[in-house]
């Protein structure tokens, strides 16, 4: 078992002015601090911030460029082709840019290469696509920017290219009409953590601001902040106003395709929150690419009939069900193999593969190798002698960086520090395992590999009033860069014994300061059988809510115990 440290955030001087200044407890005054939100007006603008904080659009580095050449399009009737991604950012970037595209009255198309059969990104051979679909102007969302031999045959065509991405550059950057990408040394722009579909949006921001209509921006939001979340980008800035105000329009939605969504996942006419998104919404969304299906998505939300919209939803409800069970099978495939060859006692960086596991579904297994075994993980699936593969990886250790190190030995990658994709030729693995080894090995300390549980604050039961819950939603919503905030109740009696659920999860009923929380171990059902009715417990947790008979039911979610 991975080691667990508990990391207690020493109070800081800040939080007890701020609580005073902005009226909140001390504990998410606290919290706000541990965010770097220290002083009145940073922590005021990220609890009560408001639209009218969205940046100039035009402040992005080519914005201007990418808009006249747009509405040059749109007067003379030229076609417009949007080149997308497979995955949900990618799709909700069309269909928001072709919606708004179409409201300007612009001609619009779209392409979605297949995952299985085509992979990530913008091709050179891509070019024959745009001259079969007669467009002189492709606009790139969520890809696009190490695309220079495809621009540079476009430009041989004569057809413009517009490229919206947030990945980072190649060494060279491709011959663009207008390149819109926030991570760009020189973009200008001053939030660089935009998902693809964020930047999508700010295009078309300036779009509709040259055309006075600004007020249906906010329309667009629903779809942005679905993107967002799924993408995992950062839940700061510009960021958390998409999806703040994005998930507050989910209560009430028109489009035909979403509203089914919803509904088959239960979300409809109530507070949605992020992690319904990433939980419900977004693995059903994603489903279509990872099963080579992508359109089935797309066609979700240009639909305008219901029936059509109920059919597409349980279509891409069995191929996420046929996904997770392809992804479980491979997971446990996976598992088996580091523990037979002791993989994760030799090594710090976990890279492995098999001809049997699915290419659509491999970063998910990195995502839960990497959580068990808390080190960086690379999978690959084997087709036609060539290893495609995904990572992920621990704050401690930027992924990107040990694939650069190694870049020559790949047909081609991409990524940030915490996931990547690659596609090398699988007589170059050997090779690659023993240069990312040896980086890795003189990078990540014993240190590095153990998981550490950092808590926000210290708290007792009797301080969790519907006051305090008032002023805790106010941090919402929470993700990635706005973690979920983790609390500590120190002795924490057991006021009955506890009881495995499902076979594998515990549930506690514990008692402090004269107040009793239902307390829920996800994944943890051995402390049923560790803990006694009577014992007295340290608690690491963090809230959970849930609807029962109409009532609004608050409980703990374990991360850890201590006894």
């Amino acid at each position: 078992m991975i080691e667990t440290i508990w990391v207690l955030t020493p109070y800081r001087e800040e939080a007890k002015t701020l609580s005073a200044e902005l009226g909140i407890p001390s504990e998410i005054a606290q919290i706000l601090v541990n965010r770097n939100l220290c002083d009145a007006e940073s922590a005021g603008k990220f609890l009560f911030g408001t639209l009218e904080g969205l940046h100039d659009p035009y402040l992005m580095r080519d914005m201007k460029k990418a808009v006249e050449r747009v509405r040059q399009a749109i007067s003379r009737r030229e076609k417009i082709l949007i080149f997308g991604d497979y995955d949900v950012d990618g799709i909700l970037s069309v269909v928001i840019l072709s919606k708004a595209l179409e409201s300007l009255g612009a001609e619009v198309d779209y392409f979605i290469p297949e995952r299985l059969k085509e992979g990530y990104g913008i091709k050179e051979e891509h070019i024959e696509i745009v001259l079969e679909r007669k467009a002189s102007l492709v606009i790139s969302v969520d890809c696009g920017i190490k695309a220079t031999q495809f621009t540079k045959r476009a430009k041989e065509a004569g057809v413009d290219i517009i490229i919206t991405d947030h990945h980072l550059p190649g060494d060279i950057l491709p011959e663009a009409k207008a390149i819109l990408n926030p991570v760009l040394k020189d973009s200008g722009y001053p939030d660089r953590k935009l998902a693809g579909i964020g930047v999508a949006f700010k295009l078309i921001q300036a779009l509709f601001e040259k055309e006075g209509m600004s007020s249906s921006l906010p329309h667009y939001m629903k779809l942005v902040s679905i993107g967002t979340i799924a993408d995992v980008a950062e839940l700061k800035g510009e960021n958390r106003l998409f999806v703040k105000f994005g998930l507050k329009g989910l209560e009430k939605v028109a489009n035909t395709g979403l509203l089914s969504l919803m509904k088959f996942c239960g979300l409809s006419g109530r507070r949605v929150s992020a992690g319904d998104i990433g939980f419900r919404i977004g693995p059903r969304i994603n489903a279509a690419g990872r099963m080579g299906m992508t359109d089935l998505a797309v066609k979700l939300f240009f639909t305008d009939s219901l029936p059509e919209s109920v059919e597409l939803v349980n279509h891409l409800d069995k191929l996420n069900s046929k996904r997770q069970k392809t992804q479980q099978k491979n997971y446990e495939q996976a598992l088996r193999k580091i523990r037979e060859r002791s993989l994760d006692k030799r090594y710090k960086f976990l890279i492995l593969g098999c001809e049997e596991w699915h290419r659509g579904v491999i970063g998910i297994v990195a995502s839960k190798l990497k959580d068990f075994f808390h080190r960086p993980v690379l999978i690959f699936g084997y087709e036609d002698g060539k290893a495609y593969g995904s990572g992920r990886s621990i704050n401690e250790f930027p992924l990107i960086g040990c694939l650069d190190e190694c870049k020559d030995l790949f047909l081609n990658y991409g990524g940030h520090s915490m996931a990547v994709g690659c596609t090398i030729a699988q007589e170059n693995l050997t090779p690659f395992k023993k240069a990312a080894n040896a980086y890795a090995g003189s990078r990540i300390t014993d240190e590095h590999l153990k998981r550490k549980i950092y808590i926000d604050s210290k708290i007792d039961f009797s301080d969790i009033s519907s006051g305090f819950i008032e002023n805790f939603y106010l941090l919402s919503p929470f993700g990635a860069g706005n973690p979920k905030p983790i609390f500590m109740t120190e002795k924490a009696e057991v006021v009955r014994e506890p009881q495995k659920i499902k076979g594998k999860h515990a549930k506690l009923l514990v008692r402090q300061k004269g107040r009793i929380f239902e307390a829920l171990g996800w994944d943890r059902g051995e402390w049923a059988q560790s803990i006694q009715k009577g014992d007295k417990i340290d608690l690491a947790y963090s809230f959970q809510f849930s609807k029962y008979m109409g009532e609004e039911k608050l409980s703990l979610s374990l991360e850890d115990i201590k006894t």
